[in-house]
């Protein structure tokens, strides 16, 4: 793999830290700056409503400019959200500091995912893209953990100090190791909303929020069924949690080179898994040992699913992958909204602690019964992630064009090259 995908996922382990941390950090910014937990709970709210709002802004206002150049912008962007946090003197600028540093998470996501598939070869593009979101795991098992510990001994403004540096490092990799990428060919307003509008994308978009709702009804109250029904001490919390994370990264691990092979039936595989173990969390979660095994594989099985998720809407959505790419972001953010306030609901009406893992086992049952409608109702054909490249033209410096015609008339460096009667050049990459 390229160096380049070590730059991405740099700066996937610094957003997915900076996401993730304010859930531990609420009773030490709530106490520091006066004001109740519930209240402090609107710091994350914040930070979502960034990310769904930025997404299709930024993603639409950088069309035009140069991929690098907008990967390290977007960059510089989180970099101040998180130093204006970290000085923000009362809760509201706090709240501004928040939004700020989610604006360019899903932005970032999408026209990474697109550069990520034009580094490497064909057939090996989900596998690239599975890989910047390596990053996003590491963060749950790593990152957030020490995040935490550092925000509760050395304040919480050291931590959003330290995710800042990581954003600096994050943007010098991103200058060092990413080629220089041309912009897409810009498809307009009203071809980017008609690639939005495809119901194969819009389906997409809709498995992604109901599939990851369900891991997120019950991921946010984890920590209150592993105390309250398993048993475990709130100190072993973190352990639990770094469970999940590392779940999640085997489950990463594997996506891209299922998915390279078969995109439909990983995905299906997936959120019927999901649907499962969750559900049989339910039973399993009184029992230490179990609920731990069911921790991993529910954090496996949950993000199994987006790589698949993440190719699919890209692949629909050839005349605007950047911007579906992005906008699969947004929906995992509402997935994190809907999902916790669903299994809310379930606590809410007294059905018990573990009520949230029925919730979960029918949105994810929900995001594969979509996924299959949407299977059905497609006569495409070709779901192989080797069409996700955008559209280039002319020569990304000394790696070559991304411009030609794929499978199914989508773009990618090797058809340039067949079009052309050359021989096919090797991935875009900076180093290997």
């Amino acid at each position: 793999m390229p160096l380049a995908l070590l730059a991405l996922a740099i700066s996937a382990f610094g957003i997915g830290t900076t996401e993730f941390v304010m859930m531990g950090l609420l009773p030490d910014v709530a106490d520091d700056l006066g004001t109740s937990v519930p209240t402090a709970g609107y710091l994350v709210s914040a930070y979502a409503l960034g990310v769904v709002i930025g997404a299709p802004l930024l993603t639409a206002l950088g069309s035009r400019v140069p991929r690098k150049r907008m990967l390290v912008a977007l960059m510089a962007v989180f970099t101040v959200g998180n130093l204006a946090s970290a000085f923000a003197p009362d809760f509201g600028l706090l709240v501004a500091g928040r939004l700020l540093a989610g604006l360019p998470h899903g932005a970032f996501f999408g026209v990474g995912a697109v550069v990520a598939a034009r580094l490497v070869h064909e057939g090996r593009q989900a596998r690239a893209v599975a890989t910047m979101f390596l990053g996003l795991t590491v963060a749950n098992i790593v990152g957030v953990p020490a995040a935490t510990l550092l925000g509760q001994h050395l304040g919480w403004r050291a931590t959003f100090l330290v995710v800042a540096a990581i954003g600096l490092v994050a943007m010098a990799a991103l200058a060092r190791l990413i080629p220089p990428l041309p912009a897409e060919q810009p498809a307009g307003p009203g071809g980017e909303l008609r690639a939005l509008a495809h119901p194969q994308v819009l389906l997409g978009l809709l498995t992604t929020v109901f599939g990851f709702a369900g891991i997120f009804a019950v991921y946010s109250y984890l920590a209150s069924m592993m105390t309250e029904v398993t048993g475990f001490a709130a100190g072993s919390v973190p352990v639990v949690l770094a469970l999940f994370g590392i779940g999640m990264t085997l489950g990463a691990l594997a996506a891209g080179p299922l998915t390279d092979r078969a995109l439909r039936p990983t995905l299906y595989g997936s959120l019927g898994a999901l649907a499962l173990v969750l559900a049989a969390f339910h039973f399993t979660a009184p029992v230490k040992w179990a609920a731990l095994a069911s921790v991993v594989v529910i954090g496996a099985v949950g993000f199994l699913t987006t790589t698949p998720l993440q190719m699919l809407v890209m692949n629909k959505a050839q005349q605007a992958p950047t911007l579906a790419a992005a906008s699969n972001q947004s929906a995992f953010n509402l997935a994190n909204a809907g999902g916790a306030w669903a299994g809310g609901l379930a606590l809410s009406a007294g059905w018990g602690w573990t009520s949230p893992t029925l919730v979960g086992a029918v949105l994810a049952a929900v995001g594969l019964a979509v996924a299959v409608v949407a299977g059905l109702l497609d006569r495409g054909g070709h779901d192989t992630p080797t069409r996700v490249v955008a559209r280039g033209a002319g020569n990304a410096g000394n790696a070559g064009s991304a411009e030609g015609a794929g499978p199914g008339g989508a773009v990618t460096a090797a058809g340039a090259d067949a079009a052309a009667g050359g021989a096919v050049r090797p991935p875009l990459s900076s180093g290997s």
